[in-house]
Parts: C-alpha cells; structure tokens; sequence
C-alpha cells in the first residue's frame, strides 16, 4: 500500500518544491494539493467535516500552479490534485493543464476531481448547484476526447463544442489517471463510471471509517465490469488501521498536513516515512 501526503499551499506554509522534495527523499509515493478558488462570506453552504472551515481553505495556492513547482525539482513522486474542482472550471483549459503539466513532470500527474460542496462558491462560477453533477460528467468526457482525439468534439447538453485542434496530449495513455473524490454511496457510482479510481474520505458526519463499504462497492464495481482502485483520504498515524486498509486491498493513503513550516511538517514526514515501512 501506497502513501502520499497532501497539503494546502498557503504563503505561511512550507512551499511546494520544498515539500515535493522532503516527501520525495523520505519515499512518499505522491503529493497531493488541493483547491478552493475562493470562499464566499456568504457561508451558504456547511462544512462536509462539521465545525468551522479552517483558515487554510480560504488561503489555497492554486494547485495546478503549485504542483508543477513541486514537479519541477522533484523526478519520482507523483504529484495529483485532491482535488480539482472541475464544475468551477473551463473544461477545455483544465484538459490542457492537465496535459502541460503532464508533460512537464513526465507522466507523473494524477487528476482527482469532485463536484464541490459550497453552494455560493459554484454559484460565483456561474454553476447552477443542482446541476453539478451532470455538469462534472460532461466535463469529464469532453476532456476524454480532448485527450485522446486530433480533432475532438462534444455535444452535450451541458458542455458543448465543435471540433477543434489542441495539444499537448498528455504523456500518460489515454491520459492521466482521473480519482474521483466524494463520500458512498453517490461518488462512488461516479467513479465507476467514468473514473479510473475512487477517493473518499476516511471518515464523514454519517460514517465512521469509508472502509466498512468497500466490499458493497466492489459488487457495484463488478456488477459494471469494472476494477475500481481505492485511495483513503485522511490517513491517521495508527499501524493497526492502516495494516487493515492495506489487508482490504486499499492501494493508497493520503496523509492531510497542516499548512505549516518545516519545522513542524518534518517531524510529522519522518514518523510516516518509519511507518510506510511497516505497512508496505
């Protein structure tokens, strides 16, 4: 099993390069960044994890920006978003971000996407809440074709365009990994049909450990044809449940860092890195 660490850039924490090269040296497998554009005051919508949104989710680099800066001094760590908010995004410049900095790190990008939460910061968009989730399935297939077509189209009922001529492609083939974030049962038929993994959190208001569902999740996987990977958002410094992740066929964790200095982000990596050994 697998783990990589995620943290939001802000300008008071530990840069990307520096982060992307302590994670590297201590033999994590990926650095993850996530995304928020911005928070309205307006605060409509609650936090998924309950409790006051923390500071840092109004302070968040972009990650697309911050990532490459990680690929650029770093040469095996695989670097993702986690994730990228892709219904606050033109689909057809996120396909060539996706594939630039695909390029540029020499197919080390993983593209993990949700829906998004925040009702007033999709409405700033201009993204109709309710719509979201076809919206993000549309987008998705519209960057499929981008990807992997010379002269790719789409006519959907929410994205549209004609064909058209764009590069780079991505490095990695089709194109690069696509995690799909979000809680079970709902994200999870998302990634099932039109994601190459799933990514939830470990733990949500109304669920205790994500875990205890993947066996129902395997059924709808192979009820699809499909073999669905999982990586756990959340990761807790615990041998036992991690070990139990690993023996239920979890690929990859994902150990959220406070958006700190060195200082108090070092300690935290090296006492991973001892027990990435033991879990391996």
């Amino acid at each position: 099993m697998k783990i990589g660490v995620a943290m939001f850039f802000t300008d008071y924490s530990m840069t990307p390069q520096e982060l992307g090269v302590a994670a590297e040296e201590r033999g994590f497998d990926s650095l993850w960044s996530p995304e928020h554009s911005h928070i309205p005051l307006s605060r409509e919508s609650a936090f998924p994890s309950g409790g006051e949104l923390p500071k840092k989710y109004y302070d968040a680099m972009d990650p697309f920006v911050a990532l490459m800066a990680a690929a650029a001094v770093t040469r095996r760590i695989k670097v993702g978003t986690g994730v990228c908010l892709i219904t606050q995004r033109d689909p057809i410049q996120t396909a060539k971000n996706v594939a630039s900095i695909d390029q540029l790190s020499n197919g080390r990008f993983l593209f993990g996407i949700g829906n998004g939460w925040n009702k007033d910061e999709l409405r700033n968009h201009g993204t109709v809440f309710e719509t979201r989730h076809k919206l993000a399935r549309e987008r998705v297939e519209a960057m499929k074709a981008i990807w992997t077509k010379s002269k790719p189209e789409y006519h959907g009922e929410l994205v549209d365009f004609d064909p058209m001529m764009t590069r780079p492609k991505p490095v990695q083939k089709p194109h690069p990994p696509i995690w799909v974030g979000g809680a079970f049962p709902y994200a999870a038929r998302r990634a099932i049909r039109y994601g190459d993994g799933w990514m939830p959190h470990r733990a949500r208001p109304h669920y205790a450990n994500v875990r205890d569902f993947l066996p129902e999740f395997r059924k709808m996987a192979a009820a699809a044809n499909r073999d669905v990977p999982v990586t756990i958002w959340g990761a807790k410094e615990d041998e036992d449940l991690l070990k139990q992740d690993r023996d239920a066929g979890v690929v990859r964790v994902i150990v959220s860092l406070e958006s700190a200095k060195s200082d108090d982000v070092l300690p935290e990596l090296d006492r991973w890195s001892k027990l990435a050994e033991k879990v391996a």
